[in-house]
């Protein structure tokens, strides 16, 4: 059965345990069994609204007892997180119930002077005039840290506005990417990792695929989803995925039913996908041109993004010009290159993005090559037998394909 599987058990709430001021079917049984069987046991929620107690009381009014040390929140995480790192001076988009976790740890909440972070949780009587102050503690040198990312949460009435719409927004404005505590984010985990021992075998249970289940796989966990549907994923490697699907939480005591535990499949989880642009340039001594790039400090072959309304070689040719002052010619598509394992970078700001990146033989026809300081840094030519060793790990691939002057095209 599942629960001989693993040591650890983490647990969303609300969906798992509860729904609104209703206990579900099975959660009172499934926590005393486990309990029984000697099972560690720590619920993670992504609301930042209440305290650890209340929960604990609300837990125990519920007749599941509960200690508070097993109750992580977003909110209680968030206050950890900023003590860890002396910050001790906020802005503070939060409930009482989060405010009163700051202040618990000495971290003191502003409106009207200067903060060393704008901190965003949830409070249904936010107003525009505290987003705008957040924005403007923002572009004086704050920074940006939010509980979680959740875009909404469903109300009596319909979909009502969570901390992530309120986190987007200052972002969109201010150009600041946040760093985000909750689910499905490293933070909140890594608080159960220090706790429970090393190697012990753990699994996230939650109702929500794109916090319970993303999250618990980003930090190699296995994840289980409380669901009665069926789902359909277009991609094996999909993050989302669960490892099993339970209707209820008693399943987890059925004998012939077990987990097949989540393979890392190679690659980080993106954020978005974006389609990308790429050159191989040679020059008359056959060596390829490669430029260093400012974001990274690695070296790559030039490349950029598609724009609104480019084709692919207008975009290839615009960033060339823009970069190095070169104008070029297209020869040949290359190859079209989508492969995760490759083609999944992660920037210093925080953000993944998985490339779909068309590459191109090019020649110069025209200009003076200049690195424009801005996103490039430096650009010389190398032979294709000593590449830089920081190299961008997907570019030798594209030169590689380059050199095997193939009359096709590669799609990888």
């Amino acid at each position: 059965m599942i629960a001989d599987q693993y040591d650890v058990f983490l647990f969303d709430l609300d969906g798992v345990i509860y729904c609104g001021d209703a206990i579900l079917v099975g959660s009172r049984s499934c926590i005393r069994k486990l309990r029984a069987l000697g099972k560690k046991i720590y619920f993670l929620t992504n609301d930042p609204r209440p305290t650890r107690q209340e929960l604990c009381d609300r837990l125990n009014s519920m007749k599941i007892p509960v200690s508070k040390e097993e109750i992580i929140t977003s909110g209680w995480a968030t206050a950890q997180y900023l003590a860890e790192n002396n910050i001790s001076d906020v802005f503070a988009i939060a409930t009482e119930g989060f405010i009163s976790e700051l202040e618990a740890l000495g971290i003191c909440t502003r409106m009207d002077v200067s903060c060393q972070a704008v901190v965003v949780g949830y409070n249904e009587n936010a107003n525009f005039i505290q987003i705008q102050q957040a924005i403007r503690h923002l572009e004086k040198g704050s920074r940006f840290i939010a509980t979680n990312a959740d875009q909404s949460f469903p109300g009596q009435n319909g979909r009502c506005m969570a901390t992530g719409a309120i986190v987007e927004m200052i972002r969109m404005v201010s150009g600041n990417q946040p760093l985000i505590i909750g689910k499905p984010y490293s933070y909140i985990f890594s608080i159960v990792f220090r706790r429970v021992i090393p190697g012990s075998r753990m699994v996230m249970i939650g109702d929500s695929l794109e916090t319970d289940i993303l999250g618990a796989h980003r930090q190699g966990i296995d994840a289980i989803l409380l669901s009665k549907d069926k789902l359909c994923f277009s991609s094996k490697y999909d993050y989302r995925m669960p490892d099993k699907i339970i209707p209820n939480l008693l399943d987890l005591f059925k004998p012939d039913v077990k987990v097949k535990c989540w393979r890392h499949p190679g690659f980080l989880w993106p954020d978005d996908v974006k389609p990308g642009v790429a050159a191989v340039i040679f020059n008359a001594q056959h060596q390829v041109l490669l430029v260093k790039r400012n974001d990274n400090g690695l070296w790559s072959l030039p490349s950029g993004h598609l724009e609104i309304g480019e084709t692919v070689v207008e975009a290839i040719k615009r960033e060339i010009q823009e970069e190095l002052s070169l104008i070029v010619d297209v020869k040949k598509l290359i190859g079209v290159y989508s492969d995760p394992v490759s083609q999944v970078v992660s920037y210093p700001s925080g953000v993944t993005t998985h490339f779909i990146t068309l590459s191109f033989l090019c020649c110069i026809t025209g200009g003076c090559m200049q690195a424009d300081n801005r996103e490039i840094a430096e650009a010389a030519f190398f032979e294709t037998s000593h590449l830089p060793t920081n190299i961008l790990n997907m570019h030798p691939q594209w030169l590689t394909d380059a050199l095997a002057n193939q009359s096709f095209s590669f799609f990888r």
